[in-house]
């Protein structure tokens, strides 16, 4: 027996008035507690001014995690003429940057410039910050990690990144989930690098503890003053990330932002979503009830039709 639009809509203004109720005695938002990140976690680092576009970390990611092979292959490096984001299959891409429009910081004649873009793993994550069930949680080693079990796929994560990393399984019909970089979690706990580290020819990338590639970052920028801009992407942006770069031009001109400030997501959400987890802590158990009661009337309409049916060939019988 369907749902009629009217009474859906009665049982969520019943549910909204009461959360609201109880939104002001037992609900808690975000904390406004500044996170530094957890003590010895990794993190890398990457140095676009030594990378080559080779593309050779997107081969790695790829079959590391073991994705579908992409239509234009790997050593195929026409691709970088577009810029690209990631996507279901792809978790991490290498653009390239050298138009006078891109990069009006350097001569026409300069070589291209390179970067390579992923899940940035931040310390105090908007996507798990956004995620009511926890699908998203920050590991200890650094990685933010994602538990397909858990998720309901709301996507508030894909709204919320700032990087616009996670995207979503949208042609598979009975199991969906979340995709994006898990920074390799698996080999690291197994004493292995990322693959997109281990691999990259130039050493681009480093990994390493987060407080450590900082300090190296820093002696790099001391050291080549005129090859670098004085700054580390990723130390404070946002609260600070997992994954940092350095540039030799300023970091808009190589496709990332840099309106984000220094305020974590928790920190920027903790009035606003003081009362969010009572209020959709209650979703599930209204759509169940919801769910549980349309089944139960669908079970007795059933049920009726069936002694409707038995009723009807006895009495066919004794004519």
């Amino acid at each position: 027996m369907a749902i009629t639009r009217r009474k859906f809509l009665g049982w969520i203004g019943g549910a909204t008035a009461g959360s609201a109720a109880l939104a002001g005695t037992a609900a808690h938002g975000a904390s406004n507690k500044e996170f530094k990140g957890y003590p010895g976690s990794f993190g890398v680092l990457h140095d676009t001014t030594k990378c080559i576009g080779c593309r050779k970390c997107e081969q790695a990611c790829n079959e590391v995690n073991q994705m579908p092979a992409p239509q234009i292959p790997f050593d195929d490096l026409s691709l970088l003429e577009k810029e690209r984001r990631t996507s279901v299959d792809t978790h991490t891409v290498v653009n390239m940057f050298r138009s006078a429009e891109s990069t009006p910081s350097l001569p026409e004649s300069s070589p291209p410039l390179f970067a390579k873009k992923q899940c940035n793993h931040c310390l105090e994550p908007a996507c798990a910050s956004a995620c009511f069930v926890k699908a998203f949680k920050k590991d200890k080693s650094g990685a933010v990690t994602y538990d397909a079990s858990l998720c309901v796929g709301c996507r508030y994560c894909m709204v919320a990144c700032p990087f616009n990393i996670p995207t979503y399984e949208y042609d598979e019909p009975l199991t969906p989930r979340v995709m994006k970089c898990t920074m390799c979690l698996p080999r690291i706990q197994e004493g292995k690098l990322p693959g997109c580290v281990e691999i990259c020819p130039r050493e681009a990338l480093l990994f390493g503890g987060r407080d450590e590639l900082i300090k190296q970052a820093r002696n790099r920028i001391r050291k080549y003053p005129d090859q670098y801009v004085d700054h580390i992407y990723g130390e404070h942006e946002m609260g600070g990330t997992s994954w940092l770069y350095l540039s030799s031009v300023p970091f808009s001109e190589i496709g990332m932002r840099e309106d984000l400030g220094t305020h974590s997501a928790p920190e920027l959400t903790a009035g606003a979503l003081s009362a969010v987890p009572m209020i959709v802590g209650l979703w599930p158990v209204l759509l169940t009830g919801i769910y549980a009661v349309s089944k139960r009337k669908d079970k007795i309409a059933e049920e009726e039709k069936n002694e409707a049916l038995v009723q009807a060939k006895v009495e066919a019988d004794q004519v």
